[in-house]
């Protein structure tokens, strides 16, 4: 097993964001040297991780002499590549076409950025965000820094691999079927989807039919990701959800806890299972009520939502030398995406049947969680894949089959549209951080905060770059 990390005596320590924070407003560093250390940390880590898609370094260190304010003022961070950022190209984790800067920022980096965030670049994604394993054709695989040998997960994994190692301590993703979640538990992080709407999104993300999409961040504790969402309320506020606030501490109130060993369609490997069970005891220990019971999901789900993926691929596809100009090339796109074109052609006339059901399971989730506070189970069903397992070149039918075996639990949230969040909890046999998963019912980001935060006392997670993970 080889891993990699930066961690080390420079202006960035083992510092979270919060801490950074701190350490800036008291003169302890500049912003300038820690952004400068960021930098460093990057172009170190790159060769092991490929996690970077576009550096931006010399607008970094212009904004580090000149900061924006905001309560993150001079943190540096990274957007994933498939958001815009103005002067930034937005290439999407694909070859099919050139991209070109853009002009301006687009809705969620505008808010992203207005909370003093320092971008330094643009984080690796798979293919538009289809594939759970970032592998690129052509670029290569994002690696986790844990074990490089295996993949840094989803389509988010760039931020995750960088965030883990100590580049930085806060980056973006967002998360269509769990590619916040599913690169949160490979890189022992802390990955909290939003509700659906909570925070701004671009255009394309607005318009789909189902607005699976939710933005975030990936973080390596808690309070960090609080006081992220806490800072983008003020700027950005939706107001046909409750507030989350400024949630700072474990909460009072026990909670009644499902827990789920088996997802939509598939059931968790035995050591998962286990690994799951032990999680529920500490529930139990701490006072919690908890209750192993069945899945809520129809068992329609697995189908109705990979058919929906199919058509965001289909339209895409379709739509390419339109949206991407005289660069596109469809010949030049991998296997997964045009398997899932193929999909959605062959299967279009049960494309609004799909539609509808998957509308519907709001009013299923939310009447599950009139019984239940939150929901518990693994974010993924197996360990952690080696590079080359999701191979998104390899067989269409192939790579599907172990995609799915994979991501059983984390699609159910991007269909419901409630906050779901991994906590690295957990540690395979092999060593490798197992995420464990919990869900709260639409706009109860708060409860999953403060359920967190409990969770972070009573099992403190290994980090990379401690003593015992170095």
């Amino acid at each position: 097993m080889s891993r990699v990390h930066a961690f080390g005596d420079d202006a960035l320590g083992d510092l979270d964001a919060v801490g950074l924070v701190t350490a800036i407003q008291e003169g302890e560093v500049s912003i300038p040297d820690v952004v400068e250390a960021a930098i460093s940390r990057t172009e170190r880590l790159q060769p092991d991780l490929n996690a970077v898609a576009y550096v931006a370094y010399d607008r970094a260190r212009a904004e580090a002499r000149d900061p924006r304010g905001g309560f993150f003022a001079g943190v540096p961070t990274f957007l994933k590549d498939n958001v815009d950022v103005a002067q930034m190209p937005t290439q999407q984790g694909c070859d099919a076409y050139r991209a070109r800067p853009v002009a301006v920022d687009g809705d969620f980096a505008r808010m992203f950025l207005a909370t003093g965030l320092v971008p330094l670049g643009k984080t690796q994604l798979s293919e538009f965000g289809f594939s759970p394993s970032a592998e690129h054709p052509r670029l290569g695989p994002v690696r986790s820094p844990w074990d490089t040998s295996r993949t840094a997960g989803a389509s988010s994994a760039g931020t995750a691999a960088l965030v883990a190692a100590g580049a930085v301590p806060l980056a973006h993703g967002n998360d269509g079927g769990g590619s916040i979640r599913i690169p949160a538990a490979v890189n022992g992080l802390v990955g909290l989807k939003p509700t659906r709407d909570r925070l701004a999104q671009d255009t394309l993300s607005r318009q789909m039919p189902i607005r699976i999409v939710s933005d975030g961040v990936l973080t390596r504790s808690v309070r960090d990701t609080a006081a992220f969402l806490r800072e983008s309320e003020a700027v950005y506020r939706e107001l046909r959800l409750p507030p989350i606030g400024d949630v700072t501490r474990p909460g009072r109130k026990r909670l009644r806890v499902a827990v789920h060993t088996a997802g939509i369609g598939r059931a968790a490997a035995p050591e998962v299972v286990e690994l799951t069970l032990k999680t529920a005891q500490l529930l139990e220990e701490l006072g919690h009520e908890v209750e192993e019971v069945a899945h809520p999901a129809p068992a329609s789900v697995p189908d109705d939502f990979l058919l929906y993926w199919a058509m965001l691929a289909m339209m895409i596809v379709r739509t390419g030398r339109r949206a991407a100009g005289p660069t596109w090339d469809r010949t030049r796109l991998d296997n997964l995406t045009l398997g899932l074109d193929r999909h959605s052609r062959r299967n279009v006339h049960r494309i609004p049947g799909a539609i509808r059901r998957l509308r519907r399971l709001q009013a299923v989730s939310a009447d599950f969680h009139r019984t239940y506070d939150v929901a518990l189970s693994p974010t993924l069903a197996h360990e952690t894949p080696l590079v080359g397992h999701l191979d998104p070149t390899a067989s269409y039918d192939v790579v599907m089959e172990r995609v799915l075996d994979w991501v059983a639990f984390t699609p159910w949230q991007n269909a419901t549209g409630d906050p779901a969040v991994s906590l690295p909890l957990a540690t395979t046999v092999a060593g490798l951080p197992q995420g464990m998963m919990f869900t709260a019912g639409a706009g109860d980001e708060a409860t999953l905060l403060e359920l967190a935060y409990e969770l972070e006392e009573a099992a403190p997670w290994p980090l990379l770059g401690t003593t015992s993970n170095a």
